[in-house]
C-alpha cells in the first residue's frame, strides 16, 4: 500500500504548486474589485525581482517597441489579465490543435523515423522530470507575482492593512 508523503515532500508537489497558484490568483481576483484601476499603474521591477518573477535575459532581449505577446504593456492590468488567463488554462485546459495538425507536428518533430521514435521514448522520464521541475518553478514565480500584485493593489487603493 502506498503511503502519503510528509508535508515537506508535498511542498514540492506539482499539484500543491498549482493549488497555491490558483489560490493566489483567486485571492487576487477577489481583492481587485475594479481591475480598470490597474491600467497604467506600473508594477515596479523591484517588486517583481523580490517575487522572483523577472527574467532579466528575456526582458533585455525584447526590443523597446515590441514587448512580446504577454507583456504588451508593463502595467499591473496586463499582469492581472495574464495571471487570470494562466489560471483558466490550468483549470479548464488549453485548446488542443485539430488531430491532423497535431499528428503532422509530431511527425515533423520526431523526423518520422522508427529509430528516432525509440530513442525519444527512452528519455521520456528525463523529459518528464525536466518539464515537471520547470513547471513547478514557473508556478511558484507566478504565485509570488499574484501575491505581489494583490498587495500592491491594496496599497494603491489605500487598504494596506487588509489581511
Amino acid at each position: 500500500m502506498m503511503q502519503i508523503c510528509d508535508s515537506y515532500s508535498q511542498k514540492y508537489s506539482l499539484f500543491n504548486a498549482m493549488n497555491r497558484f490558483i489560490g493566489a490568483v483567486n485571492n487576487m481576483d477577489q481583492t481587485v474589485m475594479v481591475p480598470s484601476l490597474l491600467r497604467d499603474v506600473p508594477l515596479l521591477l523591484e517588486e517583481l525581482d523580490a517575487a522572483g518573477a523577472v527574467c532579466p535575459q528575456r526582458d533585455a532581449a525584447l526590443p523597446p517597441g515590441d514587448p512580446g505577446p504577454y507583456f504588451s504593456r508593463r502595467d499591473m492590468y496586463s499582469h492581472y489579465v495574464l495571471l487570470k488567463s494562466i489560471r483558466n488554462d490550468i483549470e479548464w485546459g488549453v485548446v488542443q490543435p485539430p488531430a491532423g495538425e497535431e499528428a503532422a507536428r509530431k511527425k515533423d518533430k520526431l523526423g518520422g523515423g522508427p529509430a528516432e521514435e525509440g530513442e525519444g521514448e527512452e528519455d521520456l522520464e528525463k523529459q518528464f522530470h525536466y518539464h515537471l521541475s520547470g513547471l513547478h518553478s514557473v508556478l511558484s514565480k507566478l504565485t509570488r507575482k499574484a501575491n505581489v500584485l494583490t498587495n500592491r493593489y491594496k496599497q494603491e487603493i489605500g487598504f494596506s492593512s487588509w489581511g
